[in-house]
C-alpha cells in the first residue's frame, strides 16, 4: 500500500540511492579530469581546526569572550546619551611618547602651531611696543605676563619636544633616549634656541621694562620655517597657505616700517615738520598708512625737510624698491605652482588643435579631441596618471595600485586563487582610458590582446542581426575580455560589439603584460590555464547542450531505448529468433536508419 511503512522506507532508500550515484558520477568525472588534464589542482577544503587545537582560556580565569566588561560611564547631554572614559582617567593614563616622529606625528605640528603663535607675538609685538606709547605702567603687567608665557613655551620646546626628535643616521631610524638628546645638543638649533632664552630680563632692574631686551626671542625662526613644512606636507591645497603666508610677509614689512616712521617723527618730534606725524587720530594707523605710501611707492608725500628726514625717506625708498619686489616675484611663484596642471592642460590642448587644424582634421573629430581632453582633466586632475607615478618607488607605486584597482580585480573570477604577489604585479601594469559615448571598445571580429575592467561609467554589448541590439549594460566593476588574456593563435576574437553607454572610464590590462609576469608565476600560469579552458568550453558549447532552446526540428527525436530492452533484443539476435522480438528488433533498426 502507498501509505504503508515499507513503501515510505523503500522511497527514502531510493532517495538516497539516487544521491550516491550522483556522487559517484561527480567522482568518476573529476578523476577522469585529472587523468586527461595533469594542471587540474584539488579542489579539497583546508582542514578545520581541531578542538584540541581550541584556545585555552587563561588559568584561573575565565575566556577572552567571557571577560566582565568595564565600567561603563555615561554622559547625559541635551537629552542624549553617550558613552565615555572620564576625562580625568583619560588624562591619567596618557603616557607622553619617549621618541617624536617630525614628518608624520599631528601632535607635533600641533605643537609647533603654539611655538610659532608665540614666535609671532614676539616679532610683531616687539617692535609696537619700542616705538609706540601702547606700553603703560598701568598695564605692565599684562604684557610681562604674555611674554613670560611665551617664554614657557620655548622652554618646553626645548626639554620635552626638541630632545625627542627621531633623526636618521646611516639611513636607520634614532629612537633611543640618549643618542637623540645628543643630536639635538650638537645641532645648530639648540644654539639659536638657547640665544632664544637669554636672561636679558634682569636688566629690567636697572634700565626698565625695555622690550629691546626681549629682541632675541625673534631668532627662534627655525620653527617657523618648520612648522610651514610640515602644514604645507598634510594640506590638501598647500598654494593656499603658501598665499596668505606670502601676504603676511608684506604685512610684516609694512608693520615694521610704520614703527620705524613713528620712532622718526618722535625723535624729530612730533608736528614739527610736514614730513612728520603730526600726533593726531589713531598713531599705528595713521603711520602704517604711510608706510603703505612709502613702500609701494604710491608717491602723494610730503617733501622731507631734515637731513635726517631725506636720508631715512631715501632709505624708505630703496627698501620699498626691492621689498616689493621680492614680494611680487614670490607671489608669481606660489600662483605660478598652484595653476601649474593648469596650464600644462591649456599648452597640450593647443597643440592638439594647431596640429589638427595645420592636417585638416575633420571638424568632428576635432570636437571629439577637445571633449576628451576636457572629461579627462576633470575626472582624473591629469592627462596621464602614469607621468604622475613614474617618479614613485617601486613599493610606493604597488602602495597606490592596490588602494586604487585591487577591490575590482580580485573580485575577476578568473584570477581567483592566484598568488596574492601576482595580483600585486597585475596591478602596476594596469592603464586607465577614458572613453567617449558611443565610442567602440571593441568590435566583434576583432583579435583580444587585452581585458576591460569598468572603474567608472557603463558599456553596453550589442549584437542581434544588425549588430545594434543592447543584450547587456556592464556597470562600474564589471570585467570583459578576460578569456583574450589566455586564449593561443594571438587571441581569441570577440563575439560582439562594445560601447560606451556615456562617459566610461576603463582599465586596461595587456596580454603581454600578463605573460612576462606569469613567467615568473607558473602554479598560478597553470590554473588560469585550467580555468580559461573551462571558460572556453562553456562559450562553445552549443545553445541544446546548456537547455537553451535549439532549431527546430521537422522529426523530433525519439526517445532512448531502455537498456533492459536492449539487452533483451540483443540476446534473441544472439539466438536467432525469429519471434516478435525479433520483428521489434529489425523495426528498430529501420526507425534508425530513417533518423539518421
Amino acid at each position: 500500500r502507498i501509505g504503508s511503512a515499507t513503501s515510505l522506507s523503500s522511497a527514502v532508500v531510493n532517495t538516497r540511492l539516487q544521491e550516491l550515484v550522483k556522487l559517484f558520477k561527480e567522482r568518476t568525472e573529476k578523476v577522469k579530469e585529472k587523468l586527461t588534464d595533469p594542471d587540474v589542482t584539488s579542489d579539497d577544503e583546508s582542514p578545520t581546526t581541531s578542538p584540541a587545537a581550541a584556545p585555552v582560556p587563561p588559568p584561573g580565569g575565565q575566556p577572552e569572550g567571557d571577560k566582565p566588561s568595564e565600567d561603563e560611564h555615561y554622559c547625559e547631554m541635551l537629552c542624549c546619551t553617550f558613552k565615555h572614559r572620564p576625562w580625568l582617567d583619560r588624562l591619567k593614563n596618557y603616557r607622553f611618547p619617549s621618541s617624536i616622529d617630525p614628518l608624520t606625528n599631528l601632535m607635533y605640528v600641533l605643537w609647533l602651531f603654539f611655538v610659532v603663535m608665540a614666535w609671532n607675538w614676539n616679532c610683531w609685538l616687539i617692535p609696537v611696543r619700542w616705538a609706540f606709547p601702547y606700553q603703560t605702567p598701568a598695564n605692565i603687567h599684562c604684557w610681562l605676563l604674555m611674554d613670560y608665557l611665551c617664554d614657557l613655551i620655548y622652554l618646553l620646546d626645548i626639554l620635552v619636544f626638541q630632545m625627542r626628535l627621531q633623526f636618521v643616521r646611516g639611513g636607520d631610524i634614532i629612537t633611543d633616549k640618549k643618542a637623540m638628546k645628543e643630536n639635538y645638543l650638537r645641532s645648530e638649533r639648540f644654539k639659536l634656541d638657547v640665544m632664544c632664552l637669554l636672561p636679558l630680563d634682569f636688566f629690567y632692574f636697572k634700565v626698565g621694562v625695555n622690550p629691546l631686551l626681549r629682541f632675541p626671542r625673534c631668532l627662534k625662526y627655525m620653527a617657523f620655517f618648520e612648522f610651514n613644512n610640515r602644514l604645507e606636507a598634510i594640506l590638501s591645497k598647500a598654494y593656499i597657505y603658501r598665499v596668505i603666508r606670502t601676504t603676511a610677509y608684506l604685512l610684516y614689512s609694512l608693520h615694521v616700517n610704520s614703527c620705524l616712521y613713528y620712532w622718526a617723527s618722535a625723535y624729530e618730534g612730533l608736528g614739527s615738520t610736514t614730513w612728520v606725524y603730526d600726533g593726531e587720530g589713531n598713531s599705528y594707523i595713521r603711520c602704517y598708512y604711510w608706510a603703505v605710501k612709502t613702500l609701494i611707492t604710491i608717491g602723494g608725500l610730503p617733501d622731507p625737510k631734515t637731513l635726517f628726514e631725506i636720508v631715512f625717506q631715501l632709505l624708505n625708498y630703496f627698501t620699498g624698491v626691492f621689498a616689493f619686489s621680492v614680494m611680487i616675484g614670490q607671489m608669481r611663484d606660489v600662483v605660478g605652482a598652484a595653476t601649474a596642471g593648469q596650464t600644462y592642460y591649456r599648452s597640450c590642448m593647443d597643440s592638439t588643435i594647431k596640429y589638427m587644424n595645420f592636417y585638416r582634421i575633420p571638424k568632428t573629430v576635432q570636437n571629439r579631441v577637445k571633449t576628451w581632453y576636457e572629461y579627462t582633466w576633470h575626472s582624473q586632475g591629469m592627462l596621464d596618471e602614469s607621468e604622475l607615478l613614474v617618479q614613485l618607488p617601486d613599493k610606493m607605486r604597488l602602495d597606490i595600485a592596490i588602494d586604487v584597482n585591487y577591490n575590482i580585480v580580485s573580485k575577476v573570477a578568473l584570477f581567483q586563487g592566484c598568488d596574492r604577489q601576482m595580483i600585486f604585479d597585475m596591478l602596476k601594469r594596469l592603464r586607465s582610458v577614458v572613453y567617449l559615448p558611443n565610442d567602440y571598445v571593441c568590435k566583434k571580429g576583432e583579435i583580444g590582446r587585452e581585458m576591460y575592467i569598468i572603474q567608472a561609467g557603463q558599456v553596453q554589448v550589442l549584437g542581434g542581426p544588425d549588430g545594434k541590439t543592447v543584450l547587456v549594460t556592464l556597470k562600474a566593476g564589471s570585467v570583459f575580455g578576460e578569456i583574450s588574456l589566455l586564449a593561443a593563435g594571438g587571441g581569441n576574437r570577440r563575439t560582439a560589439n562594445v560601447v560606451a553607454h556615456g562617459f566610461a572610464n576603463l582599465f586596461i590590462l595587456d596580454k603581454k603584460d600578463l605573460n612576462e609576469i606569469l613567467v615568473h608565476y607558473p602554479e598560478s600560469q597553470k590554473l588560469l590555464r585550467k580555468k580559461a579552458k573551462k571558460m572556453l568550453k562553456n562559450n562553445n558549447k552549443p545553445k541544446d547542450e546548456k537547455g537553451a532552446p535549439g532549431e527546430s526540428l521537422i522529426i523530433p527525436p525519439k526517445a532512448d531505448t531502455p537498456k533492459l530492452f536492449q539487452a533483451a533484443l540483443a540476446a534473441t539476435g544472439r539466438m536467432g529468433g525469429k519471434g516478435t522480438l525479433a520483428q521489434l528488433r529489425w523495426r528498430l533498426k529501420e526507425l534508425k536508419a530513417m533518423q539518421a
